[in-house]
């Protein structure tokens, strides 16, 4: 378990992304999750939140023993604070001028937002043409959908997701109830994974443009419900060749058989819950190895010799994993399983996950110092994947308090301790 303090240099200038600045205007989490990226790789991430209150996000879920969400101190690591009130004009000059500074900026406003306040794409490029616009919303900036709100819920549901995950009714192969949410903000994250993704390509665009004399700034146009039809397979062409409509399938993949979750027997602490394990067998020699492995070599032959063999008896196959499985404890079934060479793996919560010998080997779980130099506690975070081979990339400091950088920020930008010190009376600064 890797332990992460602030002696590291703040904008270490080796790694992918050194050099470079990000101007983070966006709350919650699509906006600030493309920064967390960013700044984990050397670019130098100024995040703008509201004085008094900050990032929404600084208050959900649980909060540590100073009010701070441990949530907002992993997803705003190795950023910069500064809080503006972009509500009021000469906050909006102050981050106007931070724009122009920038190489890249990030926003997840409500379409039309910035541009109503001075801040949009025409207005910067004026005074900054190789500006990296990176926007994210909803449904995207264009199109009868760009003004409406666009929560990754409801971006969920409207992409199609929502509706193949769920449990089928047996009858109509329609949703049986309300569709099953993962407990987390999903498609936030994976559009802030698209954001990441195309912030970096332009940037490299912009190296080529600039290297042939051309203007180097660009719009990244990331939409929330898009980035997750990204993850829909082949949906959309299944149903315009073959009249196909995805249906809900529980916890198994339709058209791949199998794989499932399948029960065991349950633990001594909670005697009344069976446990589970998932199997992945779908390869055709790994599915052969599983069948023996359990035991029913009767369901091994021409008939079940491919994937396709294998759906059209998906019944049967699944009735003896389970039935298989449910005799046994789930230590038993994993080493049974890897021993056959047989992808498997237990459902587990956070306490598996920090305890883990491979989790605990690559340092995918770190300590993150929380607070100054002796006074402050750790937090254990999720290391920011993925790992670059010779690349020394490192979180640096916690998520911070609120308007930790203003100072520093303002004073960079050539403001005086006394311009400071107003602009904090008033308000517009905090």
């Amino acid at each position: 378990m890797s332990t992460v303090t602030e002696s590291l240099p703040a904008h270490p200038s080796d790694l992918p992304l050194s050099g470079i600045r990000v101007l983070e205007l966006g709350q919650l989490i699509a906006g600030p999750f493309c920064g967390q990226l960013l700044g984990h790789f050397g670019a130098d991430v100024i995040k703008v939140e509201p004085p008094l209150t900050g990032d929404t996000v600084r208050g959900l879920r649980e909060l540590d023993i100073d009010g701070t969400s441990l949530w907002f101190r992993s997803l705003a690591r190795n950023k910069r604070s500064v809080a503006i009130d972009l509500r009021k004009q000469e906050g909006r000059q102050i981050v106007k001028r931070l724009a122009v500074k920038s190489d890249v900026i990030i926003e997840n406003f409500k379409p039309g937002t910035l541009e109503k306040w001075g801040l949009g794409p025409e207005d910067l490029y004026k005074e900054n043409s190789s500006l990296i616009f990176t926007r994210v919303s909803g449904y995207g900036q264009t199109g009868p959908w760009a003004s409406r709100p666009g929560y990754a819920s409801v971006c969920e549901a409207e992409s199609g997701f929502r509706f193949i995950n769920g449990q089928p009714d047996p009858k109509t192969g329609l949703l049986s109830g309300p569709p099953t949410r993962p407990n987390m903000s999903l498609g936030d994250s994976v559009a802030g994974l698209h954001a990441a993704f195309g912030t970096v390509l332009a940037l490299l665009a912009k190296q080529k443009n600039v290297s042939r004399g051309k203007q180097g700034g660009q719009t990244v146009d990331v939409s929330i419900m898009e980035s997750m039809l990204n993850l829909m397979e082949a949906i959309v062409p299944e149903y315009d060749r073959k009249g196909k409509v995805r249906e809900p399938s529980g916890s198994s993949v339709t058209g791949v058989v199998p794989t499932n979750a399948y029960p065991c027997l349950p633990l001594p602490s909670t005697p009344a819950s069976p446990t589970y394990i998932i199997i992945g067998a779908n390869g055709d020699t790994i599915y052969t190895r599983l069948m023996r492995a359990i035991g029913r070599e009767d369901l091994i032959g021409p008939a079940f010799a491919h994937n396709h063999h294998r759906v059209a008896r998906q019944a049967d196959i699944e009735e003896a994993i389970s039935s298989w499985t449910a005799q046994r404890h789930v230590e038993e079934v994993v080493t049974v399983l890897e021993g056959a060479g047989v992808p498997v793996g237990r459902v587990v919560g956070v306490k598996e996950i920090v305890e883990n010998e491979q989790v605990k080997a690559r340092g995918a779980v770190e300590d993150v110092w929380v607070g100054g130099e002796g006074a402050g506690w750790n937090v254990k975070m999720p290391r920011v994947f993925p790992l670059l081979n010779g690349c020394d990339a490192k979180t640096r400091w916690a998520g911070p308090d609120l308007g930790a950088h203003t100072e520093e920020v303002l004073g960079d930008l050539g403001l005086s301790v006394e311009q400071i010190t107003r602009l904090r009376g008033e308000g517009i600064i905090g």
